[in-house]
């Protein structure tokens, strides 16, 4: 009985994810929308727009090769495993041992190193660029994402998500200097990473600035639908390892009913909400930097998780 039960929670999360992704997006485009006084696009339009993509043929290039047909579904497989494995509304799931964080980094490594790869693959000019500047925000990127993890395994003693979200809930977690400039750091790499502003732009297609969307130009029909399906999964990855790691109040404990995991539903969601709200007044009162901006602002990002770390050495309370 119990088996059955943890096989239908962690079901229950890894279809929600799916479920959610594109109501995250949605939910974000509104909230600006509002709050640039326009009326805005329904929280539901990314839906449609997926099975109306979904619907429509796909064009391919004439020297396209077989990884660039492969690669959204790489991309959306990896992208998937990853935010499947973070705890959303309980703890001690049932594939909670992979839940690491070095195992999520290199699944999202492998859905970057996909995505640059089939940029390059048409060889459209755009798709060069957009995979060129990719690599080159990954490059401080990831370095600052293991900084942060390293901040925390010191501190939980492990790099298992349960683990440092069950710490993060203890007495003696307390108000410490290392956990507010991981979670700094977690936000600025996150906000990289999935392409937003101020590093990136998602709602253009300007040339000059576009990184994600060069790389995805020539895509068209299903293709795109799972890329874009895979974009906004990742975007609620980030946030969902946000509220796990920082904020993991009201997750059910491991071997609790079903009560406590609708509890945990609940405040799972009020956390999303939260966190969209906060991204859509971010980006609606800061503007876009220049490309050439971005290495100095991932480059503060590794300087705060590089700092959180060597606290940690110099004195266990900070």
């Amino acid at each position: 009985m119990a088996l059955i039960r943890d096989l239908a929670v962690q079901g229950t999360q890894m279809f929600l994810v799916v479920l959610l992704a594109p109501f995250v997006t949605g939910l974000i485009r509104k909230m600006k929308a509002r709050l640039q006084r326009r009326q805005g696009p329904p929280v539901l339009q990314p839906y449609r727009d997926l099975l109306r993509l979904m619907r429509k043929d796909v064009v391919l290039a004439d020297n396209a090769s077989w990884l660039f047909r492969a690669a959204p579904y790489l991309i959306f497989a990896a992208t998937w495993v990853a935010a499947a494995l973070v705890p959303t509304f309980g703890a001690g799931l049932l594939f909670s041992w992979s839940a690491d964080l070095i195992a999520i980094v290199a699944l999202l490594g492998s859905t970057r190193f996909f995505l640059t790869l089939a940029g390059m693959d048409v060889g459209a000019s755009f798709g060069g660029i957009g995979s060129s500047r990719e690599v080159m925000i990954a490059s401080l990127a990831e370095p600052a994402m293991i900084m942060i993890i390293f901040s925390l395994a010191l501190l939980a003693r492990s790099t298992q998500l349960s683990t440092i979200a069950e710490y993060m809930l203890s007495p003696q977690v307390g108000l410490r200097v290392t956990l507010g400039l991981a979670f700094v750091s977690l936000v600025m790499v996150g906000i990289a990473e999935n392409s937003r502003i101020p590093v990136d732009n998602p709602a253009t297609h300007l040339e000059l600035t576009m990184v994600h969307e060069a790389m995805v130009l020539e895509y068209s029909g299903r293709h795109l639908a799972v890329i874009e399906l895979a974009g906004s999964l990742k975007l609620l990855l980030y946030i969902s390892l946000i509220a796990c790691l920082f904020t993991p109040w009201g997750l059910a404990p491991v071997g609790a009913g079903w009560q406590a995991h609708a509890i945990g539903a609940t405040a799972y969601l009020a956390k999303i909400i939260m966190a969209c709200a906060a991204l859509a007044i971010f980006e609606t009162t800061i503007a876009k930097m220049r490309v050439f901006r971005v290495p100095t602002f991932l480059g503060a990002a590794l300087m705060l998780g590089l700092l959180g770390t060597l606290l940690l050495f110099v004195s266990r309370g900070l």
